[in-house]
């Protein structure tokens, strides 16, 4: 199958290449050249490092990488597509915007996808003409590491699309978990809740984001804990989530005034090199602030 993904950020290239190893043809499409390129060479990246933890054999990099052409043209970059996800930045009209531009390209039986992590899919659809082909694709970052993927359902979304969309899931051996279409889904919901509570506690000085995720990782066996996750997931995006979410679901999903503080600043983690954590060669290295010392 033939697989677009619109936009070539973090999410975007991640889909793309999970889609590539999987052996779909895949069309990375962004606004300009240079972005589509910095996504392959992520994904170039990206397999280079598997192929170093003797994850990903040399002969597989170099089929991944077959398999993947750029675009920056719409229309050709959906022409011919099975399935189209938009993997643009988290806000309510571009998407409607690139996907109802996008809907007009499409072949007849083609899937629309959105890659939201939080915005309403129904809201979404409501920019499209054929709603009933259209569904939620909320992959996790990173694409090619994280095996969730929750499926949305938005209010018009047919059976014909959810069962596409759920065996398309499983053959990029991600395992899919179909979530009724409401703020925050499943994963962000809750997510956020733990994420925002451990900002609070920084906040009021309860303890170090190290000791924080500490407590986490080794307390309750999460592979990362909620602070560094935050950093790798982009201040930014957290405090969006948390504004729709608060908007939606009420004032327990007031952002924090340290995080507001921080994304004012730039600071918004990993991408910025700073965030909860100092970011150096993608590894934290050190805590901002002042618990830097520890």
């Amino acid at each position: 199958m033939r697989v677009t993904v619109l936009g070539a950020g973090t999410m975007g290239h991640g889909i793309a290449q999970v889609s590539a190893m999987a052996g779909h043809e895949v069309v990375l499409r962004d606004l300009e050249a240079e972005l589509v390129a910095d996504g392959i060479d992520a994904i170039r990246a990206n397999l280079e490092g598997g192929v170093e933890r003797d994850k990903v054999s040399r002969e597989e990099m170099a089929a991944t990488l077959d398999r993947i052409s750029g675009e920056t043209d719409l229309q050709t970059a959906v022409d011919g597509a099975g399935l189209v996800v938009e993997a643009v930045p988290e806000k309510l009209d571009l998407k409607q915007s690139v996907l109802s531009e996008s809907e007009e390209f499409l072949d007849e039986r083609a899937v629309l996808a959105t890659n939201t992590s939080s915005l309403s899919v129904t809201e979404l659809a409501s920019a499209l003409e054929r709603s009933d082909q259209f569904v939620g694709l909320h992959f996790f970052n990173p694409v090619h590491i994280m095996s969730l993927v929750e499926v949305i359902v938005a209010e018009r979304t047919g059976d014909e699309t959810l069962e596409f969309a759920t065996d398309y899931v499983e053959s990029v051996e991600k395992t899919p978990v179909v979530v009724r279409d409401a703020p925050g889904f499943a994963s962000s919901r809750l997510g956020v809740a733990l994420g925002v509570e451990a900002i609070r506690m920084v906040e009021e000085g309860v303890a170090s984001p190290r000791d924080i995720d500490n407590a986490m990782e080794l307390g309750y066996n999460h592979p990362m804990g909620p602070l560094e996750l935050t950093d790798v997931v982009g201040l930014d995006v957290r405090l969006d989530i948390l504004e729709y979410l608060r908007e939606e679901l009420g004032e327990r999903f007031k952002p924090p005034q340290l995080l507001k503080r921080k994304v004012r600043a730039g600071k918004n983690g990993k991408k910025s090199g700073e965030g909860f954590y100092v970011w150096e060669n993608g590894e934290p290295v050190a805590t901002s602030g002042e618990w830097s010392n520890q």
